[in-house]
């Protein structure tokens, strides 16, 4: 007798809109800290931050009807629908450290501000830029959850051009402001996916 999984999507929908909930929350909450002064800013890194957003826009509307699965092949439809909702819940925890293990360093832009230190710890000695992985992991979550298979690989195509974009702004200049110290840390560590890049 074959099992009848057509709760499936509906369940990975809500856990990944709780997620979204989540993830908002966490910048949404976020102490402001006292306004440090800047002592370099790469204003670049704005286009960086349009596309990411275009990225979400797309993966959001270009979407499959709601509350159907991504694939109806058995088996395969429960692996995908427990790796969705793994990943949108260990994107916003993921997010989530690397916003707090930032502290008041964090900004929606590149800069380096007086003082600031160059962060390895936490979700840092994993990847170079986790809120950059968590990002990913929302996008594909939710492309997983609700988006046609094509708007979900144009949106990944433009997250990751914006993404390269912010990465390279942000790294020029930490490699500006630590040299060497910043060079040794990205050799030993990935930029945005653990073991790999």
């Amino acid at each position: 007798m074959m099992m009848s999984f057509e709760f499936l999507p509906t369940v990975v929908f809500t856990v990944v809109m709780l997620s979204w909930f989540g993830f908002v929350i966490v910048f949404v909450t976020r102490k402001n800290p006292p306004s440090a002064p800047d002592s370099t800013r790469d204003r670049f890194s704005i286009l960086g931050i349009a596309l990411q957003g275009i990225s979400y826009l797309i993966v959001w509307s270009v979407h499959r009807p709601f509350f159907t699965p991504v694939t109806t092949m058995g088996q395969l439809e429960i692996v995908v629908a427990v790796l969705t909702m793994i990943m949108a819940i260990s994107s916003v925890w993921f997010v989530s450290a690397a916003v707090r293990t930032l502290g008041k360093q964090w900004s929606l832009a590149a800069r380096v501000l007086e003082g600031h230190k160059l962060v390895t710890e936490g979700p840092y000695r994993i990847v170079r830029n986790p809120i950059y992985t968590g990002m990913f992991g929302m996008l594909l979550a939710t492309g997983l959850a609700i988006s046609h298979w094509v708007g979900l690989l144009v949106a990944i195509l433009v997250f990751v051009a914006g993404t390269l974009i912010r990465v390279h702004s942000e790294e020029n200049l930490l490699r500006e402001a630590f040299g060497a110290e910043f060079t040794a840390y990205e050799r030993r560590v990935p930029a945005l996916i653990p073991f790999l890049f």
